[in-house]
């Protein structure tokens, strides 16, 4: 098992088992690493910022269902969401249209979902041909989205179902009948 003085955070496990993803905040210069499962299990950076990461975002990495994309938000203020190949090489593709955080993949990799800086659940189209992923439309689905640490939503597979964390709708407030003394009207 691979340790050292950081902490950990791990946000995705490849589909073939060989790999994971995870944040460690605190570490130089680093936002998202790679733990192979396999020969000498030696972690290496996936993403690199340019100057120390004083923001401690975690990057919530996490594979395509095929293993050949890691969706992820950058680890800064300025939080976005890119594509990128794995293991690599080739460069990032921005999804985000104006920030955003919490990627996750729709299981057949046709759809990548993330939680817009207004914190609306949003969807992007891609479609990846080999080395190359092309970026299509991207809308609202829906929210405001509670915010806290950790993800804050889950799609199905089919991308037509989610579990969500959402602010309640309060357009008028319900009655509340207090009760004193409630134990004498068991009695009766």
């Amino acid at each position: 098992m691979y340790a050292d003085n950081f902490d950990k955070y791990p946000t995705s496990w490849s589909s073939d088992g060989k790999f994971i993803i995870y944040s460690s905040p605190g570490t130089s210069r680093s936002d998202l690493w790679i733990l192979p499962l396999t020969n000498d299990r030696k972690p290496f950076a996936f993403t690199q910022t340019t100057v120390n990461a004083t923001y401690e975002f975690f990057s919530n990495g996490q594979f395509s269902p095929d293993g050949q994309w890691i969706a992820y938000q950058t680890n800064t203020s300025q939080r976005e969401i890119y594509v990128a190949p794995f293991p690599g090489p080739g460069g990032k593709r921005l999804i985000s249209t104006q920030l955003g955080s919490q990627p996750r993949w729709r299981r057949d990799g046709k759809e990548i979902y993330y939680v817009a800086a207004d914190h609306r659940l949003m969807v992007a189209d891609v479609k990846a041909q080999g080395a190359i992923l092309e970026v299509g439309a991207v809308r609202q689905l829906f929210g405001p989205l509670l915010t806290g640490g950790g993800f804050q939503y889950d799609v199905s597979a089919d991308g037509q179902r989610f579990l969500a964390v959402t602010l309640p709708n309060q357009t008028t407030s319900e009655p509340l009948t207090l009760i004193q003394n409630w134990v004498s009207v068991l009695k009766k």
